[in-house]
């Protein structure tokens, strides 16, 4: 074994490094951070415990997921003006009490001063957190206990339980700041606040394990180190690639963390949460329409005040799921937009317009059917029941058929009435989106579409309450209602006195009707086009 001086911060605040020899391959291992019990041997993935002078070998990590992450091992950055360094990384799965399935990967961010850190993924975005000592008891029977969205007082602060899951650790690689067990399957809970904060709990670990972040954006971070845009976009050639389980068409995932991808020939959803291997679970599709914004296709959009550009990578329809087999049901679009250092966005056409919002890392303040949001109010709108019904492209979670979703919409009030809220639980887990309308305009001068597709964006399909939805249907009802008896008092009979007094064929009688001229005719079809599915297009 040996120590070095060029540790990640070498020629400003660097740490020594100390290196052995991986016990089971001879490669060399390097240890960046004296708290760092643990590390994976590059070349035989070998996972290494410091165990005083020497290391020891206690099995092999699984091979990673092939994720096409845009960072990297050694990747320097720089968050809250301190400098730091990626050396390791975790990459852990789950399965939720609703058997949903997905993944998530944890960088292990080495500061110069000494610090560790974990960068991890949050619904397509990125979090930077640390380890949070409490200084009162956590309250660890009443968390395990607590219902999704249920608030729970942590440390004196409020919390609001967002996540329960079963998680294991599947793979790792790097130096690590904790010893991870590849043998168990273990509770992770989450929780977020009104400050827009994320805490982690592992109850199970010992000691248990929390970690408290905020969202961060990786422009933000100043990295360097890893591969641009330019380089990724070339390197997409050489990805590995896979074949439709269904038809066997060729297929290469591009998106980072991409989970799902659909076959561009048979439409089939392919499920590649767990690897790229053989034997991948999908399921058939019916086609249906074509997205109105092409897949691929880039357009420059504000999101959060700030231009940048957005490429659609996603896209699906989506409806409402009515209590009554009779009640009307109301489908809308989504398109998953995506920017590599911005995350993702959903570009959303529905009946009152378009919207863009993004998955947000806190909670609003609640107050009833109210909410305080950035010092913003929003009022509910709608809660109804949800599902996918179609897909293309590629996804960050695993897309399964029919998926369904419980979702309530607000709306900001007064001079912000453009502001939009949505709260989606999808089995044990809550997110919440925040953005704002768009005119259909600007969508379509974001991604150049032509003027003379105008009619279509402006279509009209939004989740609809069920409330809203009895009450048209009532107003519908009664209208036709009103009519039928107006055109049966037109078409009535005025001459009947006439006619039971002098006859039928009487003189008297055919002047008195030729004297009501076309007062008798049928008005037809022409009352406004009624019918059931006039407010979908």
């Amino acid at each position: 074994m040996s120590d070095q001086g060029a540790g990640p911060g070498a020629g400003g605040g660097a740490q020594r490094a100390w290196r052995a020899a991986c016990t089971f391959c001879g490669a060399p291992v390097e240890f960046r951070s004296a708290a760092s019990p643990l590390a994976v041997c590059s070349f035989c993935k070998s996972t290494l415990v410091r165990d005083g002078e020497s290391l020891r070998r206690i099995g092999q990590s699984a091979a990673l997921f092939d994720d096409h992450s845009p960072l990297a091992l050694g990747a320097r950055g720089q968050h809250q003006g301190e400098a730091f360094t990626l050396i390791g990384r975790l990459q852990r799965a789950y399965k939720d009490d609703a058997g949903e399935e997905g993944r998530w990967t944890e960088w292990h961010a080495l500061f110069d001063n000494g610090r560790s850190g974990a960068l991890s993924e949050d619904n397509g975005a990125y979090v930077m957190s640390f380890a949070l000592q409490p200084s009162q008891a956590l309250p660890l029977r009443e968390l395990m206990q607590a219902a999704i969205g249920q608030s729970v007082v942590i440390d004196s602060r409020p919390w609001v339980l967002s996540s329960c899951v079963q998680a294991h650790t599947h793979a790792a690689e790097g130096e690590l700041a904790v010893k991870p067990d590849f043998t168990r399957e273990f509770p992770v809970l989450e929780l977020r606040n009104t400050a827009g904060e994320v805490l982690s709990i592992e109850p199970e670990a010992q000691p248990v394990q929390l970690d408290v972040g905020r969202s961060v954006q990786l422009a933000d971070l100043r990295l360097s180190g890893i591969p641009d845009a330019k380089q990724v976009a070339e390197g997409k050639l050489q990805a590995k690639g896979i074949e439709c389980p269904h038809c066997g068409t060729s297929l290469t995932p591009t998106l980072d963390s991409a989970q799902s991808i659909v076959c561009t020939s048979c439409k089939s959803v392919i499920d590649i949460s767990k690897g790229l291997g053989s034997d991948l679970a999908y399921y058939r599709q019916d086609n249906t329409l074509e997205p109105l914004i092409p897949l691929g296709k880039v357009g420059t959009l504000k999101v959060g005040g700030k231009a940048e550009n957005w490429q659609v990578v996603g896209y699906q329809e989506r409806c409402d799921v009515p209590e009554d087999a009779h009640e009307e049901q109301t489908f809308w679009r989504e398109y998953l937009l995506y920017n590599r250092l911005q995350g993702f966005a959903f570009l959303v056409d529905a009946e009152d317009g378009w919207s863009i919002v993004r998955p947000v890392t806190g909670v609003p303040a609640m107050k009833g059917d109210t909410l305080v949001y950035q010092g913003k109010t929003y009022r509910k709108r709608y809660t109804y029941p949800a599902k996918t019904t179609y897909v293309l492209g590629e996804f960050y979670w695993p897309v399964r058929k029919e998926q369904r979703t419980l979702n309530t919409d607000f709306a900001g009030q007064g001079s912000n009435s453009s502001l939009r809220l949505n709260r989606e639980q999808t089995g044990n887990e809550v997110t919440w989106s925040a953005g704002e309308t768009i005119e259909a305009q600007a969508v379509m001068s974001a991604f150049q579409i032509a003027k003379q597709s105008m009619g279509a964006f402006k279509r009209d399909a939004t989740p609809m309450s069920a409330e809203s939805k009895k009450w048209l249907t009532q107003l519908m009802w009664i209208l036709l209602f009103l009519f039928i008896v107006i055109l049966l008092e037109k078409c009535s009979d005025d001459c009947s006195d006439i006619r039971s007094n002098y006859g039928e064929y009487s003189t008297e009688y055919q002047q008195c009707r030729a004297s009501q001229g076309s007062g008798s005719s049928s008005h037809g079809g022409s009352y406004g086009g009624y019918n059931s599915g006039g407010f979908h297009k």
